[in-house]
């Protein structure tokens, strides 16, 4: 999976459904989330983008989107951050939530 950072960030999450993963090497959960994540974009192929943020590399980018827990997962459609849930989130709970905006 792709990782963003400010330098990317708007570019890659400006046209469609994006879900992007604030995550750390060093987090259970957020290597937890790593295969569900996997899982989803199989799932969702050519509906959805998924990519990830190392919060210790890109801090601006966490700072900015008020991530304070993680793994936190942002929902974008075409730009706009549309849903977020912070945790580990399981499989068919993002699937129903990213479908939403589909």
């Amino acid at each position: 999976m792709e990782i963003l950072n400010e330098k990317n960030f708007n570019e890659k999450t400006e046209k469609g459904v994006v879900v992007v993963d604030f995550f750390a090497n060093w987090c259970g959960p957020c290597r937890m989330m790593s295969p569900i994540l996997e899982d989803v974009q199989e799932e969702l192929k050519d509906k959805v983008k998924i990519y990830k943020v190392d919060v210790d590399e890109s801090e601006n980018l966490a700072r900015k989107f008020g991530v304070m827990s993680i793994p936190s997962i942002f929902i974008f459609k075409d730009g706009e951050m549309v849903d977020k849930s912070v945790g580990l989130i399981m499989k068919d709970v993002l699937v129903d939530r990213i479908n939403k905006h589909i």
